[in-house]
């Protein structure tokens, strides 16, 4: 079998209760989750290990800061934090993947709880492909088989023991899409990026940590979406991202037509959602229209 290389709903919890990786919330009634932090750049760190330390992809940081050395960001500058989404839109309980947002969404609907991880997904030749699916198997240690069009790069070998050369990492998710799964990986700075065959790729504690909520059956819903529209506390907001593998013609025909479908054209402000649409920051904007 051919094995390719590669979760939140709310209240929030205090600064202090979080942690690296996944951010749970118990959500009653909102679909923008999380806050916007700061963090000072310390000395010899890179925009990779802070990405890394927030539980961000690589690109979800570089959003907003696309003119900074991710190697040698100025130590001492205070930078705002993505660590808030909309979340997409699913009833259930089941995975999400918006291969757009290089972001996975576990949603546990029978305690409330929804979990997101940053992705690294397909490259433009091999795309993460879109669709619904279903989990058909789960593995620990895997072995990859390597698929006859890579073997030359890996000196010829049919497969990957289980170690630190093996590029699915400790974990793997099959999926019924064949060939395709989730798992970790051994070169976790691709979490943020285009760098897989099609499969979707974990940091490597981001795995373990879901690994255990997944159970065969789960279906799996792999999204491109690249605006999404969410509400917090009366208000609407826009969560806009770069069209990664160029799929739509024009981004803001796309947004506006979505804020029709969504009855929403009406009650947000168009020059900020204009704004929003041609900066493609990958952070909740607040589009609510003010009547006063």
């Amino acid at each position: 079998m051919f094995k390719c290389i590669f979760l939140f709903i709310a209240f929030f919890i205090p600064n202090s209760l979080f942690a690296a990786g996944a951010y749970p919330y118990y959500v009653p009634n909102k679909t923008v989750i999380g806050v916007i932090r700061k963090h000072e750049i310390k000395k010899e760190e890179t925009m990779l290990d802070i990405a890394r330390r927030y539980g961000l992809g690589y690109q979800e940081l570089m959003l907003l800061y696309p003119n900074m050395d991710p190697w040698l960001p100025p130590a001492g500058k205070t930078i705002e934090i993505p660590t808030q989404w909309v979340l997409p839109h699913f009833k259930g309980k089941g995975l999400v993947i918006n291969v757009a947002e290089l972001r996975l969404f576990l949603f546990l609907s029978d305690i409330g709880l929804v979990k997101t991880y940053p992705i690294g997904i397909g490259v433009q030749e091999f795309p993460t492909p879109f669709g619904d699916f279903k989990v058909i198997e789960k593995e620990k240690n895997p072995i990859w088989q390597i698929p006859p069009s890579l073997r030359k790069e890996y000196g010829g070998r049919f497969q990957i023991l289980p170690g630190p050369e093996n590029p699915l990492g400790k974990f793997w998710i099959g999926l019924s899409a064949d060939g395709y799964g989730i798992h970790g990986t051994n070169s976790p700075w691709g979490i943020g990026r285009l760098v897989s065959h099609g499969c979707i790729r974990l940091y490597p504690e981001d795995i373990k940590e879901l690994f255990p909520f997944v159970k065969i059956g789960m279906p799996v819903k792999i999204i491109y979406e690249p605006v999404k529209f969410g509400f917090l506390n009366k208000k609407i907001y826009v969560e806009v991202h770069p069209d990664i593998y160029h799929k739509i013609d024009d981004l803001f025909s796309y947004g506006i037509k979505k804020a029709k479908t969504l009855n929403l054209l009406s009650r947000i402000n168009l020059n900020i959602f204009f704004k929003a649409l041609k900066e493609k920051k990958g952070i909740p904007i607040n589009v609510t229209y003010k009547t006063n």
